[in-house]
């Protein structure tokens, strides 16, 4: 796909992405930096509410609409009319900036998510540059490039790469690059450079270390954040229960769980590993890792963000992944995520947020375990339980199974 294609249909992904995005105030555009911009809308220099809005206006109406810069232009000269604001530099250049800027990593972000949400179908991205007149050359230099999409690669050369960059990225099966007598590609090396930003900024000067042929603020994947952002935090305790409180059955089931899987040891981590390499074993099933969070599909086409915060403590920052010493089961905890043995969701209550919650069970049986585990993995709107019990006086697993059941895996999976 091209780069943006002004004045085409839009699609919703774009829209939904720009509409989150909160109006901030600036001086310049280095008030608001890199992947900040995944939350703000700013235009630089733009440092009154009733500026910020009105472009956030018009912006949004050329991505719902699909209109052109000549349109965009129109408000432009209203919206600096009626507010006497003294902008820098001409009004061409000006004009344009704004529009591409907004319209090209809206766009992009709203492409990242539809990337996301095919990377099991589609898990190699291949690199296009724009076929610019006058290309920069490191964006010409990786033209053609396939890389696996969940290479940390793209983390910074997810485009656009700088101010007019209109490279784009497509995805690719494994059988799409077989026909296409094609292998993936090892990552360009990174090669880092200094560069000195803000020079006319009332905040003065600073220094900012981006990938070489990248420009500085244009070193991220355009809503990629988003993503990283909405993975829950690990809880400490269970969410309360208030199905029947709320008026809703807290039904329990009358049948039995599936029998309970065959695991082998192989399938498990090494014991005594640290809370980084149990963290990344966890996270690569999935395809994510400590520096790559993404959307994932349960049974049901429920979503759920994956990524380190899973096991991060919020108060010290540190990943912890095995306080509770089974480090070593967590690939119990995948499973039971990507294919349980139910799922079932109530309504129920942590801290003081209450919402729908789900639980994953599934048990396995291990070699050397006399008894099932049982895993239960809880996920609800303030964050995350893992809970692995292997002891022969666990709880009864029907005890776990009440409010609705959304699934059930058949016995022959």
């Amino acid at each position: 796909m091209p780069s943006v294609s002004y004045g085409s249909v839009p699609f919703q992904e774009q829209q939904n992405f720009f509409r989150r995005k909160l109006n901030i105030p600036t001086r310049a555009w280095t008030d608001i930096y890199n992947a900040e911009h995944d939350w703000a809308f700013m235009v630089a220099g733009a440092n009154r509410d009733e500026i910020v809005a009105d472009f956030r206006e018009s912006i949004d109406r050329m991505i719902e609409e699909g209109l052109t810069i000549e349109e965009f232009r129109k408000d432009f000269d209203r919206i600096v009319a009626e507010h006497g604001w003294d902008y820098n530099g001409g009004r061409e250049w000006r004009s344009r900036v704004i529009y591409e800027t907004n319209l090209r990593t809206s766009y992009a972000a709203g492409r990242l998510a539809q990337l996301n949400e095919a990377i099991a179908e589609l898990p190699y991205w291949e690199y296009h540059h724009s076929g610019a007149e006058h290309p920069r050359l490191h964006h010409l230099s990786w033209d053609g490039l396939i890389i696996a999409a969940d290479d940390p690669w793209w983390q910074q050369h997810y485009p656009p790469n700088g101010w007019g960059c209109g490279c784009y990225v497509t995805a690719h099966s494994e059988a799409g690059l077989r026909e296409m007598g094609k292998t993936p590609d090892e990552a360009p090396n990174v090669e880092m450079v200094t560069r000195e930003i803000g020079k006319r900024s009332p905040n003065g000067p600073r220094s900012v270390d981006v990938p070489k042929g990248i420009d500085p603020g244009f070193e991220y994947a355009p809503g990629r954040s988003r993503i990283k952002s909405a993975v829950p935090p690990p809880l400490s305790e269970p969410p309360l229960d208030f199905s029947g409180a709320a008026g809703i059955p807290n039904r329990r089931a009358t049948d039995v769980l599936p029998l309970p899987r065959a695991m082998s040891r192989a399938r498990l981590l090494p014991d005594e590993l640290s809370d980084v390499d149990y963290a990344e074993g966890f996270l690569g099933e999935f395809g994510a890792s400590l520096d790559e969070s993404l959307l994932f599909d349960d049974v049901i086409g429920h979503r759920l963000a994956i990524g380190p915060d899973l096991f991060r403590d919020w108060e010290t920052d540190e990943l912890i992944t095995h306080s509770d010493g089974h480090g070593p089961y967590l690939p119990l905890i995948g499973e039971t995520i990507r294919s349980p043995d139910e799922i079932w969701t109530r309504i129920e209550q942590h801290g003081n947020k209450m919402g729908v919650w789900r639980r994953y069970l599934s048990q396995f049986l291990i070699p050397g375990q006399d008894e099932p585990a049982l895993v239960i993995v809880e996920w609800g709107p303030s964050g995350w339980k893992r809970t692995i019990l292997l002891d022969a006086d666990k709880p009864d697993p029907d005890s776990m199974r009440f409010g609705v059941r959304l699934y059930r895996r058949s016995e022959e999976e």
